[in-house]
């Protein structure tokens, strides 16, 4: 319970918000740049994920390559992934930007499968009847996948890309290892330092960061599927369909009448 308490402490301690602290300190820098890494790997990852995961999930073509990708990306040894990008990037790139662009590499290869999963299970949960209702009153396929298919899985799309950024927030911590900074750094100076307070400030520093972003997430999510229920645009116009020329005809047709003998 003191060590708690001490960690606490130490993350409430005006010293270590302080600009021109002790590297790697002030905590609000290190705070930003965890921000800046999730943020940017985040972007760069959906803008390859989501068009890739719309296009399968639409057109049906390469499940089975989503599902062997999206497993093999999750069993790449994180550690390893990064050094080795880091290394590789290093040796192009000189001076800390090939260290930088190495971890975000690394970060956006790990983020992907969660956002391309999310993406390309949405539009498959989208019911068949709703796709050819829309097809049946004229929708170009564009039409279909944008009015339709992702409005309706939104709630799913948001889920890949919150499982992708928490991935990325955890990731992003042992990139200190590679010579970055973050939340991370608070952790590996206090390992140097065996400074156990340090440790646990910076940990439960890393476990806030990623639960507030998961609320925000989960409220986005939460607004999506209540949206996405009571929709009544794209819903209500394939629900009642204009009635097909040949009903109409018939209930405009009058019904002769019977001739009755006395």
């Amino acid at each position: 319970m003191n060590l708690f308490l001490n960690a606490f402490a130490w993350i409430f301690d005006p010293q270590n918000w302080q600009p021109g602290g002790i590297s790697p300190l002030p905590i609000q820098d290190r705070l930003l740049e965890h921000l800046l890494y999730t943020v940017v790997a985040v972007v760069i990852a959906a803008a390859i994920a989501l068009p890739l995961g719309f296009y399968i999930g639409h057109t049906g073509k390469g499940r089975q390559f989503v599902i062997g990708f999206t497993g093999a990306m999750r069993a790449l040894p994180t550690l390893g992934v990064l050094f080795f990008l880091t290394m590789v990037l290093g040796s192009l790139v000189k001076g800390a930007s090939g260290v930088f662009w190495g971890t975000i590499v690394a970060l956006v290869i790990l983020a992907i499968p969660s956002i391309l999963a999310g993406a390309y299970a949405g539009l498959e949960s989208v019911s068949r009847t709703t796709i050819d209702a829309a097809r049946a009153v004229g929708m170009t396929e564009m039409q279909i996948l944008t009015r339709v298919e992702i409005p309706l899985a939104l709630p799913l799309i948001i889920g890949g890309l919150r499982a992708g950024t928490l991935q990325v927030i955890a990731t992003a911590v042992i990139a200190s290892y590679a010579g970055l900074g973050g939340l991370g750094r608070i952790i590996s100076s206090g390992i140097g330092l065996n400074d156990y307070d340090r440790i646990l400030g910076g940990a439960i520093l890393v476990t806030v960061f990623a639960l507030v972003v998961d609320a925000l997430f989960a409220i986005v999510q939460r607004l999506t599927r209540i949206s996405g229920a009571s929709a009544g645009t794209p819903r209500q116009s394939l629900r009642h369909p204009s009635p097909r020329p040949a009903t109409a005809a018939r209930a405009a047709t009058p019904i002769p009448e019977r001739n009755v003998t006395a």
